[in-house]
């Protein structure tokens, strides 16, 4: 059956006039057919309510949310962190401030309630039954076991449980027990770092607790609208960063460092890299920080400052700035994880289990402030597909 529309029905559906649909085709929004058997043309059907779809989301807003969905306007309020003038601010303190003193459990804790309670007092839980047997597993599939073993605990409802479940995940992410050591003195131990080395994994952690509205976070914040708890969102938030475009970045970086390193020119392996291989935003560059991002700022500044100890920092810093200065983008903050990672030869996947284990205390404040909205997040969705088979 052919239900191409006639030019006058065409125009009805859309409510608009003849020359208005003419217009619509001329540039290119609306497609016309020729009539085998007469001149005029027709409209197919489908693509005529398509348009109209659009137009009545467009009236409604629908072409402002598609857009705020892209690094535009804010689609949720929130009391916990945000971007303004090229600063990261938690509840209106820089996070560049914060990183000088503070330490993640300081920063989770003005994340939850702008440090109302002392949460960390409480002792180290115990490791979820289980856990242990997966010894061979990767640090991201520890920590999503974990987080499963966890769902259905009722324990695990409340900003209360927070702590322990840091606990538990920073366990799994380094396969230790868990400890009510400060987390960056976990990480400092698990991996050999010295004083100096530690100081920079707690302004690091500190840096990375919250990033307002990315996708790990809107996937937490969807997951906690449904009622699910604190480990079933956390795990929303764990699969969400573990892809190539959110939490991959800096293991992407550090094999633009490797390859940097170990070339001849490293400005043509730097630039086959960014050409060929590169996902999106692996070290330099974020939307929204167009004159760069302070948080790597913050850590190559450290950075820098402690190269006169690390025989290869030096190097790296300068495949950094090489890097920097061929793509004529600003670093962000993958980079600088992956120029630390390298550096002090800690593990591949360092800079992943920093990510994680420093956001999941910002996971953790927006599943808690989604719960005490109410609102359950469900938007709707454009259909462009075809209408009315069979």
């Amino acid at each position: 059956m052919n239900n191409d529309l006639s030019a006058l029905d065409a125009a009805r559906l859309l409510g608009v006039s003849l020359p208005t649909l003419y217009s619509y085709v001329s540039r290119g929004l609306l497609a016309s057919v020729s009539n085998g058997e007469s001149r005029r043309k027709r409209y197919p059907q489908e693509d005529v309510l398509r348009l109209a779809a659009r137009k009545n989301d467009a009236k409604r807003g629908g072409q402002t949310a598609v857009a705020a969905m892209h690094w535009g306007l804010p689609v949720l309020e929130t009391q916990i962190s945000h971007i303004l003038g090229g600063r990261l601010l938690y509840r209106g303190c820089d996070a560049t401030v914060l990183a000088r003193h503070a330490t993640l459990e300081v920063a989770a804790g003005l994340l939850w309630d702008d440090n109302a309670h002392a949460y960390f007092q409480q002792d180290a839980p115990a490791l979820p039954p289980g856990l242990p047997s997966a010894p061979d597993a990767t640090p991201w599939m520890r920590a999503m076991l974990a987080m499963a073993m966890l769902t259905t605990a009722d324990i695990f409802h409340s900003l209360q449980s927070g702590p322990a479940l840091m606990r538990v995940l920073a366990a799994a992410l380094l396969q230790t027990a868990p400890s009510a050591l400060p987390l960056h003195q976990q990480l400092a131990q698990a991996w050999q770092a010295d004083a100096e080395q530690a100081q920079l994994l707690r302004a690091t952690l500190v840096l990375l607790a919250d990033h307002e509205l990315n996708a790990s976070t809107f996937a937490v914040r969807c997951v906690a609208s449904t009622g699910a708890s604190l480990p079933a969102a956390l795990s929303a938030g764990l699969a969400a960063l573990s892809g190539d475009k959110h939490g991959g970045g800096s293991a992407a970086a550090r094999r633009m460092l490797t390859a940097a390193l170990a070339a001849p020119d490293a400005r043509t392996a730097i630039a086959t890299f960014y050409t060929v291989t590169a996902p999106e935003f692996s070290g330099f560059g974020h939307p929204l920080y167009p004159h760069g991002d302070p948080r790597a700022a913050y850590l190559l500044e450290v950075l820098g400052a402690m190269s006169h100890g690390y025989p290869q920092l030096g190097a790296i810093l300068a495949a950094c700035t090489t890097a920097s200065d061929l793509l004529e983008i600003k670093p962000n903050a993958d980079l600088a994880l992956a120029a630390m990672e390298l550096a002090f030869g800690w593990p591949d996947g360092a800079g992943m289990t920093m990510f994680a284990l420093a956001r999941s205390a910002g996971w953790i404040a927006h599943a808690a402030e989604q719960a005490a909205s109410a609102a359950l997040i469900r938007p709707r969705a454009r259909y462009i597909g075809r209408h009315q088979r069979g």
